[in-house]
């Protein structure tokens, strides 16, 4: 083999891994963020690429003779790369439906800021909850862990193969896994919110000129603020453990 051909082999698994790794980045929780430079990111993925592009060129299949068989290969791994970083950005989804659920149970879910995560408006609290699962991250190191599962996805996803029946099954059941852990997070200020609720309604059917709402909203608030310190510890327990199944899947160990 020449020197040309050696170096146009090494170039096109660099610009392969570059496929799926540039589109997992996108959407990763901590890299994908709106906030978070995209010349910043573009280097992060340029120099992550030629890392692991290097390291599993042999894996990766050869140069293509077609344009269309290039543009194909190419499609594959940004499909790929979209789906890992979805798969991982399942955990500040749960912790933004967790937040959701608290705010509309405690009386704070017309009360919108602007989510930097998300670009959006939500509630506070999920803006609380989705602030403190990225700095879970970047403290417990889960951003090597990130960059760790691209490496070893592609022994699970190998390059240029979509298996459609086994990445829909994971993505059903990592969602559950997301909707499952919110619901736990939540699981309190929900019992708190139905308690409150039945409370309201018995106190209007005995005394109807009360003002029932005025009285009883102001204690649930407290309430959902003293639940939510209480209960911090094991929300971001129930977070970590969501974002360690949702990369659990890419290590074939």
């Amino acid at each position: 083999m020449t020197l040309p051909d050696l170096l146009q082999g090494e170039l096109f698994a660099v610009l392969l891994t570059f496929c799926r790794v540039g589109s997992a980045l996108m959407v990763l929780p901590a890299f994908g963020e709106p906030y978070m430079l995209s010349r910043l990111r573009l280097t992060l993925a340029l120099a992550t690429s030629l890392l692991i592009g290097l390291v599993h060129a042999p894996d990766l299949p050869a140069s293509p003779a077609e344009i269309s068989q290039l543009a194909s290969l190419v499609s594959v791994e940004v499909v790929l790369g979209l789906f890992i970083g979805a798969t991982v950005r399942l955990a500040l989804v749960a912790a933004h439906l967790a937040g959701g659920l608290i705010a509309m149970q405690s009386g704070l879910a017309a009360a919108a800021f602007f989510d930097p995560a998300g670009g959006t408006q939500n509630s506070g609290i999920g803006n609380f909850l989705t602030m403190m699962m990225l700095a879970l991250i970047f403290v417990t190191e889960g951003h090597h862990m990130i960059l760790l599962g691209l490496d070893r996805s592609y022994a699970m996803l190998p390059a240029g193969e979509l298996i459609t029946g086994d990445m829909a099954l994971t993505f059903s059941r990592l969602s559950a896994d997301a909707i499952g852990i919110a619901t736990r997070i939540a699981a309190p200020m929900l019992l708190v919110g139905i308690l409150s609720n039945l409370l309201m309604g018995v106190l209007n059917r005995l005394m109807p000129t009360f003002q029932v709402l005025f009285v009883v909203m102001p204690v649930q608030i407290v309430l959902a603020f003293a639940i939510i310190a209480l209960s911090l510890g094991v929300t971001g327990t129930l977070m970590l453990q969501l974002f360690e199944t949702s990369l659990a899947w890419l290590d074939p160990a």
